[in-house]
């Protein structure tokens, strides 16, 4: 095999004409990998999107192919079809926190959508809306863009398909997590087409490294929610002075083990199966 990329947490090898994604135990804050991985992760990451590949299989195709990898990947790793990726990291927001939340405060409009007045931290909008950003590269960040943007990069109807993808894999995943008690705040999608031109969903969907997932039953606007993604790490490493640049800071022990506790929580909640 040929390793063609290493990313921020995921490594892509060719195996002949399908390809191999691994993902790895490697953590990213703020656009930034830090260097003490979390146990499990990868394989959790890898298995959980597994499952919502099938509860979304009706509403967009997607890469996977197989679980048929090499041994030393068994778990964490995907055979998956070739595809020509989108350059527009594809996000949707259901609630108003992070980016979008001081986006928001500075000018009332996220990636462009002009929002009502008195929105909180965490409130809960009217309809999700679909924020996109550019493809940041490894050590940079992603940058918002406006509708208009996505249209000059991509043309209107591949805007329109991405925007309408991007929401119906939102609302399909809310619905699902709702009725497990969890609220899906936001989250992004990575989209390719395949060699008939047809948009297809890649990479990992609905997982503690691609959304925010919060429990329904603390839930309450005004305030940062608990949750079962890596706000936990967001929060300890933005209360560390540290300036969101590399290199990124060592994780205590007690924080990898309360973020891998997370993503299993997440796991077993949403699919109802023991880790």
């Amino acid at each position: 095999m040929e390793l063609l990329h290493s990313g921020k947490v995921r490594d892509l090898y060719a195996d002949g004409d399908d390809l191999i994604l691994v993902a790895s135990d490697r953590l990213s804050v703020f656009d930034v990998i830090l260097p003490t991985p979390i146990p499990d992760k990868g394989a959790i990451l890898t298995q959980l999107s597994l499952w919502w590949f099938e509860q979304l299989a009706d509403l967009v195709p997607n890469h996977v192919i197989s679980q048929d990898v090499p041994s030393e990947f068994a778990g964490r790793a995907i055979r998956c079809r070739r595809l020509k990726m989108v350059p527009v990291e594809c996000v949707a927001r259901g609630y108003l926190t992070g980016s979008g939340l001081r986006d928001y405060e500075a000018t009332g409009v996220v990636s462009g959508i002009a929002l009502p007045p008195g929105l909180v931290e965490s409130s809960q909008l009217a309809e999700p809306i679909f924020t996109p950003s550019t493809k940041g590269a490894v050590g940079e960040h992603d940058e918002p863009m406006t509708f208009a943007e996505v249209v000059a990069t991509v043309g209107e109807a591949t805007a329109e398909q991405l925007r309408d993808i991007t929401l119906a894999v939102y609302r399909r995943g809310s619905e699902i997590a709702a009725e497990r008690g969890i609220l899906i705040a936001d989250t992004k999608i990575e989209l390719g087409w395949d060699a008939a031109n047809q948009l297809v969903l890649a990479d990992e969907v609905l997982t503690p490294d691609c959304a925010r997932f919060w429990p329904a039953e603390d839930y309450l606007p005004g305030k940062v929610q608990d949750s079962f993604d890596k706000q936990p790490v967001r929060d300890w490493a933005a209360g560390t002075g540290w300036n969101k640049s590399e290199p990124g800071p060592e994780l205590p022990e007690a924080i990898v083990e309360q973020t891998r506790a997370r993503y299993v929580a997440a796991y077993e909640r949403l699919t109802g199966r023991t880790w």
